[in-house]
């Protein structure tokens, strides 16, 4: 294992440097689909199937009846299209029925004939796109800070406009360009911009919107309101920046323990993005699928473990002690940090991989803290080596945390 002072934490977003922690470089971020659903009796996806009952508080057989009706449905129209008949949109009401709107009178008998709801638009979904591209060409000539969004509603026969912010200068002046189209255009306010959504998987590799280097996604979890965060090392967050996911930003920091040069403890949370979440399965970088996290039960010393992480991907090893504390040196020249609280393991880490999952069985146990400086690990599953972690559970506690479970 070599001394507790061969290890450090990383750059990242503070000046720290560590074998186990953020580096320069280091392997793409991670990301994978889950396995395929084995499909029902009728031929849906099973979860497809479950989530839309939750969503509309039925049945999941009346879920697979709608599913069959609005299919049935589709198909009749399908069948008027390549007759010729001439429709102009066409979209499911709240009730489950399929509305066309339909070009002409000998159009509507059609629609009707074939069981469907016929209806006579004002402007249709041909000039709805026409007004559509129209702001699309305004927006791309300036960027429409403010506005949310806009789309062609079939419902209301608008273009709808979602704006969060009408006193911004450009969505002012976007809002006077589509209010040249008179009433064909609906403007709604929205609550929140929108954002990029992404699900992250334990072990990927995460950036900081504020600097250079990179740390390894820990574990989902969420507070006694149900909010999500990411639970992580530290010291990739002491700074608390703003964290990204191949570029695009998914969630803040809000909190860390770790202060270089101070008796630290080496955990950290941020708080996720609408829209975005952590996995509740660990990726393995292509070695082992992934593996679906069940609970957080600490594993006893001796147990074997694996770890996730952005630089040496999937590495396992055993747990080896708890309740460690380690004198962390900086390669820069700045004081020594003393970390308390920590688990030690066989696993093989290196700059970047802090942060990262690790994983006993289906038991989440914590995240990659460092290691010794030196360390260079061989690429293997099993690549000799050591390293510290950061136990989940104490973090959970601390914070007033659950995990996320699959």
């Amino acid at each position: 294992m070599g001394t507790a002072q061969a290890a450090a934490p990383a750059p990242g977003p503070s000046s720290a440097s560590s074998s186990g922690s953020s580096g320069s470089s280091g392997s793409p971020g991670w990301s994978a689909s889950p396995a395929a659903s084995v499909p029902t009796a009728s031929g849906y996806d099973p979860a497809m199937v479950g989530a839309l009952a939750a969503s509309l508080g039925v049945s999941e057989r009346a879920a697979e009846r709608r599913l069959d009706r609005e299919a049935a449905q589709q198909a009749r129209l399908d069948r008027l299209r390549t007759a010729g008949v001439r429709t102009d949109g066409a979209f499911f009401d709240g009730d489950g029925s399929l509305v066309v709107n339909a070009a002409d009178g000998r159009a509507a008998e059609r629609i009707a004939e074939a069981g469907l709801t016929a209806r006579k638009a004002e402007r249709g979904e041909a000039a709805l796109d026409r007004i559509k591209a129209a702001l699309d060409r305004a927006a791309a000539t300036r960027t429409p800070s403010g506005v949310t969004s806009w789309e062609t509603d079939l419902a209301s026969d608008t273009v709808t406009v979602r704006v969060n912010d009408r006193g911004a200068p450009a969505a002012r002046a976007f809002l006077a360009r589509a209010g040249g189209f008179g009433d064909a255009v609906r403007v709604v306010t929205d609550a929140a911009p929108a954002e990029a959504q992404q699900t992250v998987y334990p072990g990927s590799r995460m950036t900081f919107g504020n600097g250079p280097g990179y740390c390894s996604v820990g574990f989902g979890a969420r507070d006694s309101a149900g909010r999500p965060h990411l639970v992580t090392a530290g010291h990739c967050v002491d700074s608390l920046p703003v964290l990204l996911h191949n570029g695009s930003r998914f969630a803040q920091a809000t909190h860390s323990r770790f202060r270089l040069g101070a008796n630290s403890v080496d955990m950290g949370i941020a708080r996720l993005d609408a829209g975005s979440s952590i996995a509740t399965a660990v990726g393995t970088w292509g070695s082992a699928g992934n593996i679906a996290v069940r609970g957080g039960n600490r594993a006893a010393v001796g147990a074997s473990v694996c770890k996730s992480g952005a630089t040496t991907r999937w590495t396992c090893g055993t747990v080896q002690g708890y309740n460690v504390t380690v004198t962390y040196k900086d390669r820069n020249g700045g004081p020594d940090t003393v970390v308390t609280g920590l688990g030690r393991s066989s696993v093989c880490t290196e700059g970047g991989d802090s942060g990262g999952a690790y994983i006993s069985g289906n038991q989440a146990q914590g995240m990659t803290s460092g290691g010794p400086i030196s360390q260079r690990c061989t690429g293997a599953v099993n690549s000799p080596g050591s390293s510290y972690f950061q136990p989940l559970d104490d973090t959970l506690s601390y914070y007033g945390l659950r995990l996320d479970t699959n």
